[in-house]
């Protein structure tokens, strides 16, 4: 196996992962804004139906209002919308690398360009890890023991 087959073969590995977990990210975050919207909506709703049937109308509300505090909670527990934004900026960059090595183009045009590609993937892969990472960090900042 080349360099050239290598380089690309982790390039095509990595594009493929983060475009499924970009799309994954995506359908996760909607499915829960998609709930939580349709949650909030019907709030309103069990509040009319409150005049005719108090009692069960109060517990519906309440679990709604539990529904909507779940799936926000997952949504901040899990950051899909931004695992999506990021996965998807990685992919894109991984797409945007591919097309320039594979037309020999801008800085592929001349020198290394295998060495080049491995190196360029490496380190859209390595800032994406470290971001990740920072963000996983982040809530715990600031806390007691």
């Amino acid at each position: 196996m080349s360099d050239t087959d290598i380089a690309l073969e982790r390039l095509d590995d990595q594009l493929n992962w983060y475009d499924r977990k970009a799309s994954s990210n995506e359908r996760m975050f909607k499915r829960l804004k998609m709930g939580t919207l349709t949650f909030s909506v019907l709030i309103p709703l069990s509040a009319v139906a409150a005049t005719r049937y108090s009692t069960i109308t109060a517990i519906v509300t309440a679990a709604l209002g539990a529904t909507i505090a779940l799936l926000e909670g997952l949504q901040q527990l899990n950051q899909y919308q931004q695992n999506w934004i990021t996965y998807r900026s990685t992919a894109e960059a991984l797409k945007h690398e591919k097309f320039l090595f594979l037309s020999s183009a801008g800085p592929y045009a001349e020198g290394n360009p295998k060495g080049l590609l491995a190196e360029r993937v490496e380190s859209l892969v390595s800032q994406e890890h470290s971001k990740w990472t920072s963000a996983q960090e982040l809530p715990s900042k600031g806390k007691g023991p």
